[in-house]
Formats: structure tokens, sequence, C-alpha cells
């Protein structure tokens, strides 16, 4: 049976978490492979590749990344890639933490950027910008590349997933004009996981994750997919990596981002078994009402209506399933989730 470990994060890293345990079980996904011939390279051992994608530095990079998104979920407010479909983002970084993402909503854009020092998101629908002081020295959860950012949304799945996988290379594909490697993980048969296969397209020259692909038991067919459509290595317009409220925006301070705190009790979460059948076990924060630029105020959004009722030792709630996991979120206001069938997410409430 996995093993157990705890820690502690802000509310806003549990809710990174159950988006990575979404993605990759909630969460963070690749394109297949075109009809093209397969690129010839040289022959590479697993764990060379694997070694190689954990040492790598890429350095600077541009491009566009497409998700293909099928885990069965509702569109969110200023989130439509979280329903199923298409959808495409532009991705900048340094190569040294610096970043930007522009996202599409469904009447705008969401910008994010990391400038070092500080964590901005910009809505231009309501013409909000929000700042965070950033970790030093290492990206924040929730900066610029934790979810739309196939490179590190690869990498962590790979650092998270290697001790509990069965690891092969499957040949070889062109992602983004470039040749790579086929890396395949694959959770070992102790697993209690809804999980079958990722598969992560690795870069023949710089060994940057290019693509990740999340395939459910039982389907051939991706449930989740991530990848760069285009991609130019080097360095970047260091404008990029600034940012500057537009004139007319209401400028907001995100406290639960202050790193001069400690993390809130209602923050704490806790992290049951490892590898494929980890549950992030955490207390569900109250969305705070939104206001528009025309200051008018609006609810958040009703969740009760998601998912189905359940019940157990650990008490009531809805349970919410995806095409790779699902969550059960409690009446008293906690949430576990994880890319496990539902009794390993009730196992975890109780523990």
């Amino acid at each position: 049976m996995a093993g157990r470990r705890s820690g502690r994060t802000t509310g806003r890293a549990v809710a990174a978490g159950v988006a990575v345990a979404g993605a990759v079980g909630l969460g963070l996904l690749t394109i297949p492979a075109g009809a093209g011939a397969a690129p010839e390279l040289p022959p590479i051992t697993a764990e060379a590749l694997v070694s190689s994608v954990l040492a790598a530095h890429p350095g600077p990079f541009g491009g566009t990344v497409e998700l293909d998104n099928q885990l069965g979920l509702p569109s969110l407010p200023n989130m439509p890639q979280a329903a199923d479909g298409t959808s495409t983002a532009r991705v900048w970084s340094d190569g040294e933490g610096r970043g930007r993402i522009q996202l599409p909503t469904d009447s705008g854009e969401r910008t994010l950027v990391s400038d070092g020092t500080t964590f901005w998101s910009w809505n231009s629908e309501d013409r909000t910008v929000t700042r965070a002081p950033e970790h030093t020295g290492q990206r924040t959860e929730g900066s610029p590349g934790a979810a739309t950012d196939p490179t590190a949304a690869a990498t962590k799945a790979l650092a998270a997933l290697r001790s509990s996988s069965e690891i092969g290379v499957d040949g070889t594909a062109e992602v983004a004009g470039r040749p790579a490697y086929e890396l395949v993980l694959s959770p070992l048969p102790s697993e209690r996981t809804l999980l079958r296969e990722v598969r992560i397209a690795v870069d023949a020259a710089t060994r940057a994750p290019l693509r990740l692909t999340v395939l459910a038991t039982g389907s051939s067919d991706p449930a989740v997919q991530l990848g760069f459509t285009d991609l130019t290595f080097g360095a970047q317009d260091p404008a990029l990596f600034t940012f500057t409220p537009p004139p007319g925006s209401t400028v907001r301070d995100d406290q639960h981002r202050d790193d001069a705190r400690p993390a809130k009790p209602e923050g704490e979460h806790t992290v049951v078994g490892t590898g494929w059948d980890a549950v992030v076990v955490g207390k569900m924060q109250a969305p705070a009402r939104s206001e528009g630029a025309d200051g008018r105020r609006s609810d958040p959004p009703d969740l009760s209506a998601l998912g189905t009722p359940v019940s157990g030792p650990w008490g009531s709630g809805r349970l919410i399933t995806t095409a790779l996991g699902g969550a059960i979120i409690t009446d008293d206001g906690r949430i576990a989730v994880g890319a496990v069938p539902e009794p390993v997410l009730a196992e975890a409430l109780s523990a």
C-alpha cells in the first residue's frame, strides 16, 4: 500500500493541486503524433531519457500551446479551458523563472506575468489586476507555466510518478516541427488509479518535454492533451516579463499569496498515498464575491449542483467525476481529489 506524507500550503496551492489532479488526475497533456514518418534518432534507454529530462535546462523559449480537454467538466468563469474542447494559449519563459501566459476567455483575455518579484493577473473583461509577491528564487503555485506550459507540467508529472511507474521509450515523433522521443509511464500493478498511462514527448536536442498526454484506463483516446504547436528556443523580448496595470484598471493585492505570513489553517492540506494513487485532502476556502469595473458585485459560481450526493464514515457531500479521476467535496468544507476511484477518495477522507 502506498505510504503517507503531509504538507502545508496556501488555499491557492490546494486549488493548484486540484487542477493537477484533474489533468494528471487533478491537477496539467499532448498532441497525438501526425501521420508523417517518425524521425530517426539515436537509441536511448528509458532511464537515461528520464534522467536527462529531470536535469535539462532548456533556457528561454516562446510558443503556442494547444489544449485538447475531454475531462467532462463544465466551463468555469474566466476559465473556458476547463470545459471539453480545444483551446490555445501563448507562453513565454526567460529560462530563469520569469514567464508570461496569454489565455483567451469567453469575452476577453487573461494575462499572467511573473516578473521575478511579483505575480500579476490581468482580466480584460472587468479590467481588474491582481498582484501578489513571488517566492524568492522559485516559481510559486499558480505562476505562469504551472498549468499551461507542457514543459513544466510534464517535468512535474515525471518527477512525481517516476518511482511508481513502469517506464519505456515508444519510438519517436515530431512535435512543433522538432524531433522527439516518446517516453511512456504506466502505473505499477499495485497502484490504485484510473489512469492507464502518461506519454511525454521529449525534445531530442534540449530534452525539454514538448507535450504530455494522459490516458484513462479503458480508453484509447487521450482524456487531456497539452502540447506545443509552435516553439522557438532562444532569448525572448524582456518586455514580455514586465507588467504595468493599464490605465483605468482596478488593482488588488492577493493576501493569500503573502509570503511573509505563515500558511493559514484553512490552507493546510495532506497528501495521502504517493505516486499514481495520491489523494490531496484539504479545506475548501469560501470563494469571494467579485466586483467588476462598473462597481457591481457578483456572487461566486454555485458549485452545489455539480456531481452526485455521497456519504460515508467521513460524512456527506458530493462526488465530482472526470475522465481521469474525481473529487469529493464534503458538506463541512473539506475536499479530497485524485486520479483514483471513489473508495480511495473516501478512504483518504477517513484517514
